[in-house]
């Protein structure tokens, strides 16, 4: 993989030319900055920019008094490759606290090893319908401790408005879900993203995720899409890893608000 030309690649389509998440989202272009605004649901942020040392000031004072105008906590989702270099020094100076960093993983369809299948006694069922969506926010929120409220809004949203661009599944035992993710699928882009991979505590340990990661991304690539993208944690970052991810950047969100 030619890293720095993906990288642009993914800058271009994914960044500066973003569509929005969901059908409850607009993206809108301000100068040198690309953001989502969104319902009190969705996700509300700064998805780009390009600044230098004399504007990037400015610019984020500018992102703060549109969107505590809007009433919207509000986040900037910083690069390790933007600039200017000192650009999350500033963002905390003006009042945005930094969350987990994560690495920005990108695999090509067509060179991933895609073998691994569910392990024995569990099967993967696909989320078409609120009753899916229920077992998936159920997951969640035994997998990751908070409360998912804004995920089955979202989730129940995009299915019911574009079916199409988004991919959800969930892993049973028997009849219990232990384990869920979700892709979604860019139209008129080359990439598909990988999130919320997630399994309860208890079934750890045994290829559940990286089952669920092999059967998004056969989707993926049934469906056209040459890359797979995904902001790994460092627990997934080395299952990742094995299946042919390469690592392009970081990303840490800046959160501003409560």
């Amino acid at each position: 993989m030619d890293h720095s030309a993906v990288l642009a690649r993914y800058d271009r389509d994914m960044r500066e030319n973003a569509v929005p998440d969901g059908p409850g989202a607009r993206i809108e272009r301000s100068g040198a900055v690309v953001r989502q605004v969104a319902d009190a649901y969705g996700w509300n942020g700064v998805l780009w920019s390009d600044l230098d040392r004399t504007s990037a000031e400015q610019v984020i004072r500018d992102q703060i008094v549109h969107f505590t105008g809007l009433g919207r906590d509000f986040e900037w989702k910083l690069y390790s490759h933007d600039r200017p270099e000192d650009l999350g020094a500033r963002l905390t100076a003006a009042g945005f606290r930094a969350e987990p960093a994560e690495t920005l993983l990108i695999g090509e369809t067509d060179r991933l090893a895609l073998d691994a299948e569910p392990p024995a006694g569990i099967r993967l069922l696909p989320v078409t319908d609120p009753a899916g969506v229920d077992l998936v926010v159920g997951v969640h929120e035994k997998a990751f401790g908070d409360d998912a409220t804004r995920l089955r809004h979202r989730l129940l949203a995009r299915l019911a408005a574009d079916p199409g661009t988004v991919v959800a599944v969930v892993a049973l035992a028997g009849d219990e879900p232990v384990s869920a993710a979700r892709m979604e699928l860019v139209p008129g882009t080359p990439f598909a993203g990988l999130w919320g991979g997630g399994t309860v505590e208890a079934f750890r340990g045994r290829g559940i995720y990286r089952a669920l990661v092999t059967h998004r991304a056969r989707v993926a690539a049934a469906h056209g899409y040459r890359y797979l993208q995904v902001d790994a944690s460092s627990m997934s970052r080395p299952i990742l890893e094995r299946l042919g991810f390469q690592a392009l950047s970081t990303t840490t969100p800046y959160v501003y608000g409560s």
